[in-house]
């Protein structure tokens, strides 16, 4: 074994002095993650001056995330969300991170949800009711909003919640615009007045007053006793030490939720029906399928389980269109491939790009909800390590079944209803935040004809 020497581990090519890769991160995000497998399974990148570590294998991503989980802790990039997210789970580390996953897990545990779909499937039915036939939309814009308004209506039972609400919906797009470029830039960079850190700073320090407020207002009203998310957060106690949640750490924590499930959600429900208006077959087994599990009822937490292919086209959407980078800290050395890096080593991996990796799957940018099949699965050699939708180990996204449910039920409720056609004059193009969006999905509604 050796310590990590500049020498041992390729460099990407393309750096600049004094900003790194940060510029070529700037201009192609995601086809720059991508390309780093080309020169090794671990590849050095410069922020600015200062190397991160990224790893390119599925395995050496397992590594990192399961097998070593705890020799790591989170890395700049989510040093870079604290403004956001505070010390919510996202960022949090050690103890405390252990201590606030005990105290919200039981929030998104499968009882919880199945009360929470009620909410999603009157949400996928008004937005649904809200289109007229010839109406041209925004897709993500209009998944956005049900992503919000579904949040929204779990996290916050009565008005005490609404400027929350309309906080999100103000500031969470200007975060998202400037979140890649923040996190991969020189910290040296923050200082300058320049419109993305005055929009940026701005955006999370609106939020972050917002919610306080809102916190505080429950906290006082001393309504502990309601199904909503944030009565459940201020009435939480920890098992083992007894100890509540401060109403700093309430508010990091609806931050975070607020922030990971508008995004994750609204990127998956847009991209999901562009793929599908590509894919006619596919829409239309889908579709027969909703009619065979739902018929025209409202569609319950109990018809989940048995809409299987929207289940394989959500897998493959979030495949192709997943997290775009994800960083860890080494707090011990760790031997990776052969090398060892010391402790405060900066080590990256990008789920998008490990999905989109051909060495594991065939036609890898292509469209292809059926390699989810069991049986091709098998046949591909598809394991745990290949498929990271989420994260994984105890890092793994805590709301990822709440995700699931919500896009399942819009889906199936509006593909019932309605075929959305591609507006003529505008291609989607892949836009790099926490994940990879769409800049604009423009989309015209035209009646479901069976």
């Amino acid at each position: 074994m050796q310590s990590v020497k500049p020498r041992t581990v390729p460099r990407a090519p393309g750096a600049v002095p004094l900003l790194g890769h940060a510029v070529k991160l700037w201009r192609d995000p995601l086809g720059f993650l991508k390309s780093l497998r080309e020169h090794g399974d671990i590849v050095r990148v410069d922020l600015g001056t200062m190397p991160m570590y990224v790893v390119t294998s599925a395995k050496l991503v397992h590594e990192v995330t399961v097998t070593n989980a705890r020799s790591f802790e989170k890395g700049r990039f989510f040093d870079r969300l604290r403004p956001l997210a505070g010390n919510g789970l996202a960022n949090a580390d050690g103890e405390v991170h252990r201590k606030h996953r005990r105290m919200v897990q039981p929030m998104f545990s499968k009882e919880r949800i199945a009360g929470y779909s009620g909410i999603m499937s009157g949400n996928a039915r008004a937005l649904a009711d809200s289109w007229t036939p010839g109406q041209e939309i925004e897709l993500e814009q209009a998944m956005a909003g049900y992503a919000i308004e579904t949040l929204a209506a779990t996290m916050f039972s009565t008005d005490i919640g609404l400027p929350a609400v309309e906080a999100v919906r103000e500031n969470l797009p200007v975060l998202l615009k400037n979140l890649l470029i923040r996190a991969a830039s020189p910290k040296l960079l923050d200082r300058l007045p320049i419109r993305a850190n005055r929009d940026f700073d701005a955006a999370a320090a609106n939020l972050r007053e917002v919610i306080d407020l809102v916190v505080m207002t429950a906290r006082r009203s001393k309504a502990t006793d309601r199904p909503d998310l944030l009565s459940l957060l201020l009435a939480a106690q920890d098992a083992e030490s007894g100890e509540a949640l401060s109403d700093t750490e309430v508010r990091d924590e609806l931050s975070t939720i607020l922030f990971a499930g508008a995004e994750t959600t609204a990127a998956m429900l847009a991209w999901t029906f562009h793929e599908l208006a590509a894919h006619p077959e596919v829409e239309k087994q889908l579709v027969a399928e909703i009619q065979e599990v739902v018929g025209d009822r409202p569609v319950t937490i109990e018809h989940i389980p048995r809409l299987e292919g929207i289940r394989r086209v959500l897998d493959e959407v979030i495949r192709l269109h997943g997290v775009t980078l994800l960083m860890r800290r080494t707090t011990v050395p760790v031997e990776l491939s052969g090398i060892t890096f010391p402790a405060g080593t900066e080590v990256a991996f990008s789920l998008y790009a490990i999905h989109r990796d051909p060495g594991l799957y065939a036609k890898a940018d292509s469209f292809d909800p059926d390699r989810w099949l069991p049986e091709r699965q098998e046949a591909a050699g598809l394991g745990r390590e290949a498929y990271i939708p989420f994260g994984a180990g105890n890092r793994k996204c805590i709301g990822d079944r709440f995700v699931w449910t919500e896009a399942t039920i819009a889906i199936a409720t509006i593909l019932a209803r309605w075929q959305l056609v591609p507006a003529p004059g505008h291609t989607p193009k892949e836009v790099a935040s926490a994940v990879a969006h769409a800049d604009r999905i423009p989309m015209t509604v035209k009646p479901r004809t069976i």
